[in-house]
């Protein structure tokens, strides 16, 4: 079945306000292991699978590791006590000075709790120390139904949108 899918394109250039990140008691964020690629595939099946996360379904752990270990590539990984929770990848892009945030998601059993916020919080902080251009990210209309919303909360614009065929 085919369906008409809308993509957003969102970007933040002014990182002059001070962000709150107000973690939770018994939460941190932690910057993931490059060695271990199975985290980012594991988020990305577990999260992607109610999202149509599919393009990477198809690596190989080689593939898996080169990602995971790109040296621009920053995985972060949110726990609460010893639990995985959530994670975001992002990708410093040097020559044009920005930051892609490249996958974000909380898995299911802890959505609804706000995380998303926070951890979309920590991503900004994160890639604002970067002094980057712009950070940017694209989301559409298969991603979690408050991520545009949240990303227009923290300060992203849309600068383009575009409908795209899906098939299912």
């Amino acid at each position: 079945m085919i369906s008409r899918v809308k993509r957003y394109f969102l970007e933040i250039k002014d990182f002059s306000n001070p962000i709150e990140l107000n973690i939770p008691k018994n939460y941190q964020i932690i910057l993931g292991d490059k060695e271990n690629f199975e985290l980012n595939k594991f988020f990305y099946k577990q999260i992607g699978v109610d999202h149509y996360w599919r393009d990477r379904l198809i690596w190989s752990d080689k593939e898996w590791s080169n990602y995971a270990k790109s040296k621009n590539l920053e995985t972060h990984i949110l726990k609460k006590e010893e639990d995985l929770v959530g994670f975001y990848e992002q990708e410093y892009h040097p020559g044009s000075k920005e930051v892609e945030l490249i996958n974000m998601g909380i898995l299911k059993e802890f959505r609804g709790l706000k995380l998303g916020s926070m951890l979309l919080n920590h991503a900004i902080a994160s890639a604002s120390r970067k002094n980057p251009n712009r950070m940017w990210v694209h989301t559409c209309s298969l991603d979690h139904k408050h991520a545009l919303q949240n990303y227009k909360s923290k300060g992203f614009e849309i600068f383009k949108e575009e409908e795209i065929d899906f098939v299912a």
